[in-house]
């Protein structure tokens, strides 16, 4: 991932309010729920496919929440806890 496509990035990359899909982590900036991504992901279907059916969310928006979420495990990993 390029400097400038982070620039873009929203931060925080996840959001969850109980007005939007009752507290439902989601993209921030979408109504996409980050599930979504790892179900997908999860049954063997490409990154593209989740892309094409969800528009809203950018490839480097879910690259990043993938990198977040394996850096998060990987601190878990390395203290003994749960991330």
């Amino acid at each position: 991932m390029t400097e400038e496509s982070r620039k873009s990035l929203p931060d925080p990359l996840i959001t969850s309010t109980p007005e939007r899909l009752g507290g439902t982590p989601v993209f921030a900036g979408t109504r996409v729920p980050v599930r979504i991504l790892f179900e997908y992901l999860s049954t063997g279907e490409p990154l593209e496919e989740f892309l094409r059916q969800f528009p809203d969310v950018s490839r480097e928006h879910a690259v990043a929440v993938l990198a977040e979420a394996s850096s998060r495990i990987e601190r878990g990993a390395a203290t003994g806890h749960a991330a």
